[in-house]
């Protein structure tokens, strides 16, 4: 496990989907960062122990592992760390989690490079951001109860399911589901 001394700021990429990061490290490095690709939660951290990344980019759902638990490790190596945390199951419970681990930004999936990058720099909120004004979806609103569930349980589907008062297949289905966009 090496990794080359130069002076561009170092950058850890935890993903499970190779050819996302295959396309996403070539086009970080491209824009003047020493990119190192993990491909799950141990490898991530046995990456950030020896490295102590600047900036990290971190999916959400790293196979059957929550990449939250990889936000917090980072944040208690080096709580400089800039971390974004990218996901295509985006949900409110799992980005106020996130932020509260230490992220500083969270991004859904598709995202370019040049999107994680600003995101990586972003330090400051946006209070012009507009809000919508529809409602959720009864089906978005099932998603985030059940995401908002998961995370009061530490990402444990039994204990989750047993909360919800539902079978822990039956939850296992809507979590694997795409949610709906709103």
């Amino acid at each position: 496990m090496t990794t080359p001394d130069t002076d561009k700021p170092r950058l850890l990429l935890v993903d499970d989907d190779e050819t996302f990061c295959k396309v996403l490290k070539a086009a970080l490095e491209k824009r003047g960062y020493e990119v190192v690709v993990a491909g799950t939660v141990q490898e991530g951290i046995r990456w950030a122990e020896h490295m102590l990344p600047e900036y990290a980019v971190i999916d959400l759902r790293i196979g059957y592992e929550s990449g939250l638990e990889l936000v917090k490790k980072l944040i208690s190596l080096d709580d400089n760390t800039q971390v974004v945390m990218l996901t295509g199951f985006a949900s409110i419970a799992t980005a106020v989690e996130a932020i509260k681990l230490g992220a500083i930004h969270y991004l859904t999936k598709p995202a370019n490079a040049d999107e994680i990058v600003a995101a990586l720099h972003k330090n400051a909120g946006d209070p012009s951001v507009q809000i919508s004004e529809t409602p959720l979806s009864v089906k978005r609103l099932e998603w985030e109860h059940l995401q908002k569930v998961l995370m009061q349980h530490d990402g444990n589907i039994s204990a989750a399911a047993r909360a919800l008062n539902m079978h822990r297949r039956t939850l296992q289905r809507k979590l694997e589901k795409k949610p709906v966009r709103e």
